[in-house]
């Protein structure tokens, strides 16, 4: 199965067809060739059922691929992930490589980006496919943008269509009018429920709907009639030009379940509606030719559409064919390897010099994302992500924009939509608003020697007549950058913390703001002195009571339990080192219950732990166990107290002084502090010497975490002024700069400078800068673009002297939105010095 013909002819021939049950229960082999049969005619929903009636009836592990595959057809990734699951959980590692990738990719199309990282990583290894190895590449590639992309809106906001637009089934195509008061899109006729093709009555076509809005409401749609939704074809994709005079669209003719003929007509307005559509000239061929829509190249008007003819990139790949006049057009030109990839492009959309459009090809979010490049008069940009304010975990395509270019239309099949099967399953209609005035901030976190800090967290809050609002606290264990949505004329204040480091803040506001902006601030945190290490070596002299941290009892129990052996180990090894050494093995308890019972119950644990020495060799009279009950109160230790600040060496923990503590917290604390084992010299040396640490409370271990390490490429010489120096540069972008280190000789104060670093990436990666940042006097402009392997990139430097007074050395800090093979966002340092004259 080719996955999404187009992803219209895909519903269509999902919801199209499902057909009657025979009454009489079918063989086991009836139940096979029906699914064949079915899946033959694309039929997929029926074909499903029955594979499951065959699974249920015999259990054939050989069906569970099948089955996995079906419902990650029908875009039940949930479903999907659970076959996958069950026929990988006993496979072999070099089994079913091509399900291990749509178990990789089902993942990801739940958005869990963790899970779907490993899985592509385990195929990468298992993979000897170079094509395959690539794909699955530039999904882990999609996955790490994924994850650094700002999750704040940046102006967009999105809302449904409406229920009158979007029904159970899909909806596909947008399109607007030049007025924006009618949209245009293509949906089934029935839209209600899954139809048996038996009972639909031959109009059950595909059409053109058109919906007129009603204040802020769309109204119910009704299909164009017969001079755009010609009886006998399904008409689909429909595109109206900036002037609302044409329209382009597909006729499609289905043979069976699978399509047939699929051509490119054309409407014109007149008389109060659409006249009869012709078919355009010159684009249609022996090949299928889908979503078209008008735009400019060279100064010339051209149709952009979506084909799968012979010497294309990938699948399906964008064209554009010049218009001639008369209603013709030239030849269709691919795009070029730019535009189109390995996988499928679809949707075009063509404004103002930017074309927009879907692939799954590209490094994306989910399955389709939408992407944009730009036309400088000769070539195409690189596409570049539109990110999450319109992408999402699934598929996201057909985007429009209004003649303004801040509100438009979309199409996407994201859980929150209305589905007729899995919450997955059927696209809807989305609208969208840019605002042209917002604004959003993007903190980064780092050391005073300017290493990323991971873990850091970032509160964000309202500041109105200096009352702090309710913060918006985000912490960061995979990276140092946060991004936030700001709200207009509003003051605020960001605070970063870390635990062993000193918190900072800073405040901003966003009153009287003109246009957009983005606000960028980068903490510098200083690191919390380190207490001087312990020595690695006590002595203990004799009457010295040394607490055992690691012997601790069920609550009114007085069993060793086994964690305490370590500790009761350490000193029958001291027993043995020191032969003529008695000891005193006591144990105590808290306050809390009757004292006759606390001293008895005391008494029986040290004599518990007395007895595991003598069953491990040590005579029993050399061990005198006494229990204190309550009657010794813990003195709180130097080590206690730094661990505890709301304690101070010295300190008894007396009934009093716990109950006098301000938390409970703080109570059971001291509680537990007085429930302790000891041990002390009674008789033979005066001082031993043991290791601090032996007899240190032991941290609870956790499962290792141990993976499979991917091949590392040799590395290249970078500067040592780059975060990359002395790491793996495989798929790392780097910067190789013309100078890092630029002096400005002699500059009179208030005087201003300007320059640039220009650099080219050397890298097999294509780079883009997220923040460069430096002192107050500097401002920096830099490339907005992602710069591709090989290209050059320039960062351009205004010096401002005015209130400089001596001579100095900046440091110009950019950190790039790619990380380094540890995960950390790839920092590049330059700097610039320069003699003041006053």
């Amino acid at each position: 199965m080719k996955r999404l013909f187009t992803l219209f002819i895909f519903s269509l021939a999902t919801f199209l067809t499902l057909s009657a049950q025979p009454l009489n229960k079918p063989s086991y082999d009836t139940m096979i060739e029906t699914a064949e049969e079915l899946v033959g005619n694309q039929d997929y929903y029926n074909a499903l059922e029955w594979y499951e009636k065959a699974f249920d009836e015999r259990e054939e592990r050989a069906l569970i691929p099948i089955i996995a595959k079906m419902n990650y057809e029908l875009r039940d990734y949930a479903r999907a992930e659970r076959w996958y699951t069950r026929l990988l959980r006993r496979a072999e590692d070099t089994e079913f490589p091509e399900e291990r990738f749509l178990f990789a990719r089902s993942l990801k199309m739940q958005g869990k980006y963790d899970e779907a990282m490993t899985a592509f990583q385990e195929y990468l290894l298992l993979s000897d496919d170079p094509d395959m190895k690539k794909k699955a590449q530039n999904e882990i590639n999609g996955i790490e943008l994924a994850m650094v992309l700002p999750e704040n809106p940046q102006g967009v906001t999105i809302e449904s269509a409406g229920r009158n637009v979007n029904s159970p089934t899909s909806e596909y195509s947008p399109t607007m009018s030049s007025d924006g008061q009618k949209l245009y899109f293509a949906a089934l006729e029935e839209r209600k429920e899954v139809t048996i093709v038996s009972d639909a009555g031959d109009d059950f076509y595909a059409k053109i709907f058109q919906s007129a809005k009603d204040d802020d409401e769309w109204d119910k749609p009704e299909a164009l009639d017969e001079k755009i939704n010609r009886p006998g074809f399904h008409s689909v994709n429909p595109s109206v030009t900036a002037d609302g005079r044409r329209m382009y669209f597909n006729r499609v003719q289905l043979k069976g379940n699978k399509p047939g003929e699929t051509k490119i007509y054309l409407s014109e307005y007149g008389d109060g509606g659409w006249l009869s559509a012709n078919e355009v000239e010159g684009v249609n061929g022996d090949y299928l030719a889908l979503h078209p829509t008008v735009g400019e190249l060279f100064g010339k008007e051209v149709l952009f559409f979506v084909s799968d003819m012979e010497g294309g990139h990938g699948g399906y790949d964008i064209y554009y064919a010049t218009y001639l006049g008369a209603g013709k057009y030239s030849d269709p030109v691919n795009l070029g390897a730019t535009i189109n990839s390995i996988g499928n492009e679809y949707s075009p959309h063509y404004h103002d010099g930017t074309l927009y459009f879907s692939s799954d090809g590209h490094p994306g979010l989910g399955g389709y994302d939408i992407f944009y490049s730009v036309w400088d008069g000769s070539a195409w940009s690189e596409p570049k992500n539109m990110g999450k304010s319109f992408n999402s975990s699934v598929d996201d395509l057909y985007f429009r924009l209004d003649e303004s270019g801040y509100n438009g239309y979309f199409t996407s099949n994201r859980p929150e939509g209305r589905s007729l099967k899995s919450k997955t399953c059927c696209d809807d209609i989305y609208s969208f608003s840019i605002a042209e005035l917002y604004a959003d901030l993007v903190v980064g976190v780092f050391s005073e020697d300017k290493k990323p800090l991971k873990g850091a967290t970032v509160s964000l809050m309202t500041m109105v007549n200096d009352d702090p609002g309710s913060p918006d606290a985000k912490t960061n264990d995979r990276g140092n950058r946060f991004d936030y949505g700001l709200e207009l004329e509003m003051p605020y204040k960001v605070v970063a913390t870390k635990e062993g480091y000193y918190p900072d803040s800073v405040s901003l506001n966003t009153v009287g703001l003109k246009e957009a902006k983005t606000f960028e601030h980068r903490f510098f945190l200083k690191m919390k002195p380190v207490p001087p290490a312990e020595p690695e070596i006590d002595t203990i002299t004799i009457e010295e009571a040394i607490v055992l941290e690691n012997i601790l009892y069920d609550f009114d129990d007085d069993r060793i339990k086994d964690e305490a052996e370590s500790d009761l180990t350490v000193v029958k090894g001291l027993l043995e080192q020191y032969p003529d050494m008695r000891i005193e093995l006591s144990s105590h308890t808290d306050y809390r219950g009757d004292d006759d019972y606390n001293q008895k119950l005391s008494q029986r644990r040290a004599e518990s732990a007395r007895r595991w020495l003598v069953r491990n060799g040590v005579t029993r009279s050399r061990i005198e166990a006494v229990g204190y009950g309550e009657t010794k109160p813990q003195t709180v230790s130097a080590r206690v107290a730094a661990i505890r600040p709301f304690l101070k060496e010295g300190d008894v923990l007396t009934p009093e002084y716990i109950d006098a503590l301000a938390t409970d917290e703080e109570k059971e604390v001291a509680h537990l502090l007085n429930r302790r084992t000891e041990f002390k010299i009674i008789e033979g040396p005066t001082s031993i010497t043991i290791k601090r640490t032996e007899l240190r409370k032991k941290p609870t271990s956790k499962p290792s975490n141990d993976r499979k390490s991917l091949p590392v490429q040799d590395t290249l010489k970078v500067s040592e002024m780059s975060s990359l120096y002395g790491k793996s540069l495989k798929d790392m972008p780097i910067m190789e700069f013309d100078e890092r280190k630029v002096e400005l000789g002699t500059v009179k104060k208030g005087e201003t400078r300007e320059f640039k670093y220009r650099f080219v990436n050397k890298g097999e990666t294509p780079l883009s800068i997220g923040i460069v940042t430096a002192c107050e006097c500097t401002t920096a402009d830099y490339s907005k673009d992602e710069v591709a392997p090989g290209e050059e990139g320039f960062i351009h430097i205004l010096f401002d002297s005015t209130e400089k007074d001596y001579d100095e050395v900046i440091d110009v800090t950019v950190m790039l939105n790619q990380n380094d093979v540890d995960d950390y966002p790839i920092i590049e340092n330059l700097e610039y010095s320069f003699k003041l004259e006053k």
